[in-house]
């Protein structure tokens, strides 16, 4: 212990306190300063990268809503404005697919598929599109805040839009059908993007004889020969020789 007791002295001498505050303060206090100063640096770059990206992404948000609402107007709008919407709805879709975040192709294609479907409702329909552009509008707000849960839920969505058989409603096809007449009478122009579903046709099933049957349950069965005719005898006797 004779090492530490010399150190003890030395520290506490003229020159063991000259060089703690001349080197030993002055190095330590450079090294914390230095840290402290990283710490806030990359705190601030990753608050600026966090803000720029989530304005990004706000801006994606902002033009799918806008191509929502005019889709949910489609078939009251004139060519030159749908022609425009078209265009405004294709940047939004090329916007959100470049954002560098996980699920922006999922939410594109989310967007797209209800586009698409706000544009055959928005026929008829008001209601039901109303609706699904309520939908749309919550889940694009909760994609810009919740990146991960709503990537789960577009990714359930579209798996289920593309496994899933929908079967038509035939009173709903013809009110459709009635509503593209009276659109296309009072504008005289064809109404677009309105998919053709054909009525179920009634098959009437056909009705079995039993002898149908009775083939059917015995496969194995062979047809019966057909017996010849027998002659009957007659009464009538030949004549005799006179």
């Amino acid at each position: 212990m004779q090492w530490w007791n010399d150190f003890v002295d030395w520290f506490y001498s003229d020159e063991g306190q000259r060089l703690l505050v001349t080197a030993v303060i002055p190095f330590v206090s450079i090294v914390v300063a230095g840290l402290v100063a990283a710490l806030i640096g990359r705190g601030a770059t990753k608050r600026l990268v966090d803000q720029r990206s989530h304005e990004t992404r706000a801006a994606a948000v902002s033009a799918l809503i806008s191509a929502g609402q005019n889709a949910a107007r489609w078939h009251s709008q004139s060519p030159a404005a749908r022609e425009h919407a078209e265009h405004l709805a294709n940047d939004a879709d090329v916007m959100v697919r470049l954002l560098p975040i996980a699920g922006a192709n999922y939410a594109a294609d989310w967007a797209s598929h209800q586009l698409a479907d706000m544009r055959v409702n928005s026929v008829s329909f008001s209601y039901q599109a109303d609706q699904t552009l309520n939908e749309y509008r919550e889940r694009l707000v909760l994609w810009l805040h919740r990146p991960s849960k709503a990537r789960k839920l577009f990714a359930a969505d579209l798996e289920r839009w593309r496994y899933e058989e929908q079967s038509s409603d035939p009173l709903i096809v013809q009110q459709q059908k009635w509503a593209e007449e009276q659109y296309t009478a009072t504008t005289a122009q064809p109404v677009e993007h309105a998919h053709e579903v054909d009525l179920p046709v009634e098959v009437t099933p056909e009705v079995e004889t039993p002898t149908t049957v009775l083939e059917a349950s015995n496969p194995y069965s062979t047809p019966l020969a057909q017996s010849e005719p027998v002659e009957e005898p007659t009464t009538d006797t030949p004549a005799r020789g006179v």
